[in-house]
């Protein structure tokens, strides 16, 4: 009898995926793991590959198989907080490499994104060279039991200890358990590079053996595997190292290249279901961050890797070509943006690093590249540089007694020209500088802030979506004239005119996650259609600059109203004004929770509760495909409004 039985859920893709079910009743504090006799999950290719990156050598790597799960060990399943999963999985990766993937099948929030529907992994890696043992990063501290027994009980089968720890950086879910490992191995040697070591320091808060490394620096393990050193500042922290492995052709890239998507299957086997959190991921933690992206990609260009070994999500190992190439193209895109605005920054302060990748994401949602620098480590010549390639800049308040800080804060304003566009924000870290006194420096500069967010308490969904909005509004008033000209210049009048002629209907989109401070938003559609029918589904197209657009992901749900013909005006003219950041779209409007938590108008005359399945991209749109799981006609004699347009380049 299996105590944790195997769920096999549809994905978009019409796969399956192999996850524990959730448990019924009250949680255990511990539950068996699966039966190794559970059917496995079929694997999406029917003969072996091992990709190489282009141009590259091939690399002696041991393959796994191809039509069942790689050959894995997993521990009990251990409840934390009562209702969530947490679970460790030990697979081989390569000749003397293996990785401890830390199972949080049940996280349902992650740094920016407002939701996960998948879970997420943090991946550790252990390597064993002839002299030397070496372990890739840690897990989150919410694992210390399940992930110290299990890394312990992996180096006792082989009689061995840690003589290096590599921290590709210092985030918490990486880097959370450094100090136990530590503790248990006080000989072994930390390391990472400059700023990495800085940050850990402040940290574990006890002397420990450390090595700094830049790019290009090596360590040899023994056996063939010598490990060398890539810097990829930013991606998505300032401290951030890749590391290859030149006896397997092994790169362990931390964040680069990874996703939120929990499942036993250690590997990229079935590429349908990976790919809406692949894009996701990228797109909330990576496009921010474009520079650096092909930065570091541009430097591990000429290493023949044939496996990525990430820190989230199942590692790429069959789609290596495929995957890398999609962050050069979606980098390479938003790099040539007419437009770019600096971000400026306090690492490891407050919430200032994730208020500023929100911020980031909504300003490159709108098509506007970013650049990220820390104000805290970066140097006074750079900021006088950043400010003379880009049009705006944003500034999350340092900690006021931070030298560094406010030396780089006194150049920003000695050297900003009075067109550029600023937002300040608070970062919450109990020392911020004073926004009213950030705001001074730049009115006595010539510039007046746009806006200045400020946070009164721990950042909830709806200041994260503040945020985000905030960033989408900056970047449409720096672009908003290219935006005309490109609608102008899209097609010819008789073909807009002709498009027109394509009508639909008037609808309200809703959408809302659970709680009293969670994110909720609407906008006015004509873009849907019927797309099936079974199941039930249809199509809405959402333009990728919308606030609503961060909470119509793949798994996400919201309401469909439509409106009726003759009684529409007053709240499509409600829904139509351009609201400021982080304002209730539905104030002074009459609705109601649905089932899935999103807003009924009352002034709708249907609604249908719809269930993201699959999103396609177009260069200025994602069209979502959703099923509805419920629906309801409040007034059988109206008819829906129809929208007619004249020209085709307008909404």
């Amino acid at each position: 009898m299996r105590a944790a039985a195997v769920q096999a859920s549809a994905t978009a893709g019409g796969q399956a995926s192999s996850r524990p079910a959730k448990p019924q009743s009250a949680p255990l504090a511990a539950v068996p793991a699966r039966a190794a006799s559970a059917a496995p999950r079929p694997h999406r290719a029917s003969q072996p590959r091992l990709h190489v990156a282009a141009g590259a050598a091939a690399v002696d790597v041991t393959q796994g198989p191809t039509c069942e799960l790689p050959a894995h060990k997993l521990s009990p399943i251990e409840m934390w907080n009562g209702n969530k999963r947490l679970q460790t999985l030990v697979a081989d990766v390569a000749p003397d490499t293996i990785t401890i993937r830390s199972l949080d099948w049940d996280r349902d929030r992650f740094d920016i994104e407002f939701s996960l529907v998948e879970g997420t992994t943090y991946n550790s890696y252990l390597i064993f060279g002839a002299d030397k043992t070496a372990l890739v990063d840690a897990s989150h501290e919410k694992f210390r039991g399940l992930y110290m027994r299990t890394l312990n009980e992996e180096l006792a089968k082989r009689g061995r200890k840690i003589d290096y720890v590599l921290v590709s950086h210092t985030e918490p879910d990486h880097s959370g358990l450094v100090k136990d490992v530590v503790e248990q191995f006080p000989e072994a040697v930390v390391v990472g590079s400059k700023v990495c070591l800085a940050f850990l320091s402040n940290l574990m808060h006890r002397p420990f053996k450390q090595q700094a490394v830049k790019g290009g620096d090596k360590i040899d393990l023994g056996g063939g595997h010598e490990l060398e050193f890539v810097m990829a500042p930013n991606l998505h922290w300032p401290d951030t190292m890749f590391s290859y492995d030149h006896g397997t052709g092994v790169m362990y890239t931390c964040d680069a290249f990874g996703m939120h998507y929990c499942s036993e299957d250690p590997y990229d086997s079935q590429l349908a279901p990976l790919e809406p959190h692949y894009r996701f991921y990228y797109d909330c933690l990576m496009l921010p961050n474009a520079k650096s992206v092909t930065t570091a990609l541009r430097k591990v260009k000429d290493l023949p890797y044939s496996i990525i070994a990430n820190g989230h999500g199942p590692l790429l190992r069959f789609n290596v070509p495929e995957m890398v190439g999609r962050y050069e193209r979606w980098s390479k895109a938003i790099t040539q943006a007419a437009h770019s605005v600096a971000v400026l920054y306090a690492s490891d302060y407050g919430f200032s690093d994730r208020l500023s990748q929100t911020l980031a994401h909504g300003i490159t949602k709108a098509g506007v590249q970013t650049e990220m620098f820390d104000l805290l480590s970066v140097d006074p010549q750079e900021v006088v540089e950043m400010l003379s390639r880009n049009d705006g800049v944003v500034i999350m308040a340092p900690p006021s007694d931070n030298a560094e800080a406010r030396k780089n804060i006194a150049t920003l304003l000695s050297a900003i020209k009075p067109k550029q566009k600023v937002v300040v924000a608070e970062s919450y870290g109990g020392r911020d500088e004073p926004l009213d006194s950030l705001t001074a420096g730049f009115v006595a500069a010539g510039v007046e802030p746009l806006l200045d967010l400020r946070v009164k308490e721990e950042p909830s969904e709806a200041v994260y979506q503040l945020f985000e909005e905030a960033g989408t509004d900056l970047a449409q008033t720096l672009a908003a004239k290219e935006a005309i000209e490109r609608k102008k210049a899209a097609m010819c009048p008789d073909v807009a005119k002709a498009l027109a002629r394509v009508s639909g209907g008037l609808y309200i989109v809703t959408a809302a996650h659970a709680g009293s401070n969670a994110a909720k938003s609407a906008m006015v559609a004509s873009w849907v259609s019927q797309a099936s029918f079974e199941p039930l589904g249809l199509t809405i197209a959402v333009a990728k600059d919308r606030a609503i657009e961060s909470l119509m992901q793949v798994g996400d749900t919201f309401v469909l109203n439509c409106l009726g013909e003759g009684e529409y005006n007053q709240v499509l003219k409600h829904f139509l004004q351009r609201f400021p950041p982080g304002a209730d779209r539905f104030a002074g409007i009459g609705w109601r929770p649905a089932g899935n938590g999103s807003p009924v108008l009352e002034s709708a005359i249907a609604h249908m509760e719809c269930r993201v399945v699959s999103r396609m991209e177009t260069p200025d749109h994602w069209i979502c495909y959703a099923e509805v799981e419920e629906g309801e006609v409040t007034k059988p004699e109206a008819r829906t409004a129809v929208h007619r347009r004249k020209v085709a380049s307008y909404y």
